[in-house]
């Protein structure tokens, strides 16, 4: 089995409840076996992120960038790059936010270049937008228009549920994508 980590920080649940739908997603592929890790417990124990072959990572983005909680995950790495035990993993990325655009694309570029600094592979976001296709918006997979990363919206005082039709499939679409791209680079290992 391909081990798949979705590491992410949630404030007010909102990407937890996204991580979540791209678990499912990612859980529909055979061959993966992936779970939940909540960055706060990553930064504690950075050692054990050398046992999985990939990660998704995901942050709320607070003011165009990760939060302080993941951004701590990410310092925890500093002897894990020292020593490569990261490089060749698969990584992809999301975030959430409450605007439309939000400066998500900032997070989800911080969340790349951390990656490629432990030489990690990035797997970007092929989805079609299906708004061009007729469906309507709140419905339509990669609504936003995002091709680095997964993009969702959530607006700031809603429940941790309360994302578009959209937004939901395109997560669980998301995750089966990395899911199938770890077991391709893991057959050609």
């Amino acid at each position: 089995m391909n081990r798949l980590a979705i590491i992410h920080h949630s404030a007010h649940g909102h990407t937890e409840y996204i991580a979540r739908q791209v678990l499912a997603g990612s859980c529909e592929v055979e061959g993966v076996e992936a779970c939940l890790v909540k960055a706060e417990d990553a930064a504690r124990t950075p050692d054990e992120l050398a046992g999985y072959d990939g990660f998704i990572l995901g942050s709320p983005t607070y003011l165009g960038g990760v939060s302080a909680p993941f951004k701590s995950f990410m310092d925890a790495t500093g002897r894990l790059w020292r020593t490569q035990q990261l490089k060749g993993k698969l990584a992809a990325g999301f975030t959430v936010s409450s605007l439309p655009a939000g400066d998500k694309q900032s997070t989800l570029l911080s969340l790349f270049v951390f990656c490629m600094q432990h030489g990690m592979i990035w797997v970007g976001n092929p989805i079609l937008p299906e708004q061009h296709s007729g469906v309507p918006y709140d419905e339509a997979a990669n609504r936003l228009g995002s091709w680095s990363g997964l993009m969702a919206q959530a607006d700031h005082s809603a429940p941790a549920d309360a994302f578009v039709p959209g937004d939901i499939k395109t997560a669980r679409m998301f995750g089966r994508h990395v899911a199938e791209s770890l077991n391709r680079l893991m057959a050609s290992a």
